[in-house]
């Protein structure tokens, strides 16, 4: 073994050893005083951070959707019989806009017209089970609701909906409005909490029912179905905070809640002891790997450097150094297989053949510096306007052949003159020719009968028909 793969690894062992007691030390002294600190400091100080989350996350939406309702705009608009909706549409739209909402509504208890931020949408109908939130909201006593709910006008995805009534100024209802957030947003929020602070999060209503929490991972439906918290019912239902240590099934745990007065909802934040300090030692087991991860990053980045050297050999093999596109060798083993896969899985696909027009007028009248810059700026142009499917290669000279894959012919035949046309019209080659470029294509279609080369043939000589036929057209063979 050479002198310095040996340094290499004695310096690695030195680390590594030096990581390991840093780690094991860190891991007991931290270990000693975790609970202490999970009650007096831990605790609390996450419950603040994630009372601000929801303040900044949850609570602006639901301001939002309050100051809808008591905007006099909206509630003028609708007891004048909603004479323009552009006027409601536009002040939908601008609300989602200005505070990021997934979407904004309006529903008119006069007409039943129910607006979003883009369009009237539907008259809600009693019959129509999507519409059966509105009128068990409306039915209610309660002014504003959190509904978790599926709309089939806003992707029929499952949102969270934060809706409140609106009033004229004799408390007749008129209406109800609010916003829409995507639940995967919330679950994203509690999912955060719980992976940042190592705590389970879960929201109750005033009768102890689950109104939000972490998709996959609450186990239970209320407080009363919970072992855990149906002793503790009373002070999680409670305007005030407490920190609460149970033990049960041998189990210590510890429970931090708080009343949320701007959504009506009692939080918990919920910690079992021997999680904790599990997640202590996963911190320990993270730092060692990541100890170990950092001498063999040493390793692996000079295996890259030999491993991506090879890599650019490889390549200069497979694409042309002019252009970056494939070059023929490669082209005809991609086309080979993709022949073989067409025929075992009768499917089809196309070839399109292209020849510069004029292009040895180029290089003669203006020289080959030029020549090449053309040819770069058509395959740039080429490459970047065919589909991520297909395949584009250098055939040689002026010649490029793509590969139009899973397509028939017409479809192709589209593709085709899309590109002619672009060819034709890029402003950067005009600009270095000071005229239009254009070019002569032969198209056509996979047959089960066809190889390489009749494939191949077919579509060169349906581009040598195009040359000859006045250049600048596609002909189909």
């Amino acid at each position: 073994m050479k002198s310095k793969y040996k340094i290499l690894i004695q310096i690695s062992l030195f680390l590594i050893i030096i990581a390991i007691g840093i780690s094991m030390a860190n891991y007991y002294v931290s270990l000693k005083q975790s609970k202490e600190q999970l009650k007096t400091i831990s605790l609390p100080l996450s419950l603040d951070n994630i009372y601000t989350e929801i303040q900044k996350n949850i609570v602006q939406p639901y301001l939002v959707s309050s100051m809808m309702a008591n905007d006099t705009f909206v509630q003028n608009w609708l007891k004048n019989s909603e004479q323009d909706k552009s006027q409601i549409i536009e002040y939908l739209s601008a609300v989602k806009n200005k505070y990021n909402m997934f979407s904004t509504f309006l529903v008119s208890n006069i007409t039943k017209n129910y607006y979003t931020h883009d369009n009237f949408i539907e008259k809600i109908d009693p019959k129509n089970k999507h519409n059966k939130w509105y009128f068990n909201f409306v039915n209610d006593q309660n002014m504003h609701e959190i509904n978790i709910d599926s709309n089939k006008n806003l992707s029929n995805s499952l949102m969270m909906f934060i809706n409140y009534k609106i009033l004229d100024n004799k408390y007749k209802l008129i209406g109800a409005t609010g916003v829409a957030l995507k639940t995967q947003y919330i679950n994203n929020m509690l999912k955060t909490f719980r992976q940042k602070y190592g705590f389970k999060v879960t929201f109750f209503d005033k009768s102890g029912n689950v109104v939000l929490s972490e998709n996959d991972y609450n186990n239970y439906t209320s407080i009363d179905s919970s072992k855990l918290l149906k002793p503790i019912k009373e002070k999680i239902i409670s305007k005030e905070s407490n920190i609460l240590e149970i033990e049960q099934n041998n189990e210590n745990y510890i429970i931090h809640t708080k009343y949320i007065k701007e959504l009506n909802l009692y939080l918990t934040i919920e910690v079992k002891l021997s999680d904790y300090n599990n997640n202590s030692l996963d911190i320990l087991y993270f730092n060692l790997l990541a100890s170990l991860s950092l001498v063999l990053f040493i390793v692996v980045v000079l295996y890259r450097i030999i491993h991506r050297h090879n890599e650019k050999l490889e390549s200069m093999a497979f694409f042309d150094p002019l252009t970056q596109l494939y070059n023929r060798r490669f082209f005809l083993t991609k086309l080979n297989d993709t022949i073989l896969y067409t025929k075992r899985n009768k499917q089809t696909f196309c070839i399109a053949f292209l020849d510069i027009d004029n292009f040895k007028e180029i290089n003669d009248t203006k020289g080959h510096n030029i020549g090449d810059e053309v040819l770069q700026q058509v395959s740039n142009l080429l490459k970047e306007s065919i589909r991520e499917v297909d395949s584009i290669a250098r055939w040689g000279g002026e010649e490029i052949v793509i590969l139009f894959s899973k397509i028939d012919i017409n479809n192709a035949q589209e593709l085709a003159e899309r590109l002619r046309i672009l060819l034709e019209n890029n402003i950067r080659i005009q600009e270095i020719l000071s005229y239009n470029l254009t070019a002569s294509i032969g198209l056509t279609q996979f047959v089960q009968s066809d190889d390489v080369d009749s494939i191949i043939k077919r579509s060169d000589d349906a581009m040598y028909l195009s040359k000859n036929s006045g250049k600048n057209k596609i002909t189909i063979l």
